[in-house]
């Protein structure tokens, strides 16, 4: 891969000899495996056993999770926010799960559409609710950096599964919720910080 990088960094009209452009293709093949590091990720690793047999029927929403991509097309970023939902049927998820799950089909070269179909797929697949909702909202760096040049478009995709698809006042529900702004938490005494942060 470095030897591509060299290759691609001469055809761009630069020197890969110069000093700045020295180590350029290790840098960059590193970033780039970390940015798709999702390809050699595994959801059963991720999930790790982590599923509970609960008795609760409510909507659990984990809302604006980061995120970061490249699209396939141009191999630049896109970045936003994931907000996930579900509606259990006997079944909860760790919550910590649900990001990495975000993370591990953000971290491939991805269109944003296929990016938030797999997510609510994979969530169907493995916790079986009763219905999942999965909404992104991203800038795209391949339409702010080239092409029509508008920096503060946002795209914004959905899946619907289940009762999400066919129950218009869940989805609705889902949506007021996701985008209803809550107040900061109160923020933690300082003497609690501090004991907080010694025992990690």
């Amino acid at each position: 891969m470095q030897d591509l990088i060299r290759q691609l960094l001469a055809e761009l009209g630069e020197d890969p000899g110069r000093e700045g452009l020295r180590q350029t293709p290790r840098r960059v093949e590193q970033s780039l495996r970390a940015l798709t590091s999702g390809y050699q990720a595994d959801i059963d690793a991720i999930i790790n056993d982590a599923l509970f047999t609960v008795e609760y029927s409510e909507m659990v929403i984990v809302r604006d999770i980061d995120f970061y991509s490249l699209c396939e097309h141009h191999l630049l970023p896109f970045f936003g926010k994931c907000h996930v939902a579900y509606i259990p049927d006997g079944k909860v998820i760790g919550l910590s799960k649900i990001p990495r799950i975000v993370d591990m089909f953000a971290r491939r070269l991805q269109v944003q559409e296929r990016l938030t179909l797999e997510i609510a797929e994979t969530i169907r697949d493995r916790i079986k609710p009763l219905g999942v909702a999965v909404v992104m909202e991203a800038t795209h760096l391949c339409m702010a950096m080239r092409g029509v040049e508008k920096q503060n478009s946002v795209t914004a995709t959905s899946a619907m599964l289940g009762v999400f698809r066919e129950d218009a006042r869940t989805r609705h529900e889902f949506f007021e919720l996701i985008h209803r702004r809550q107040p900061a938490p109160p923020s933690m005494p300082v003497h609690m910080a501090a004991s907080a942060c010694d025992e990690s």
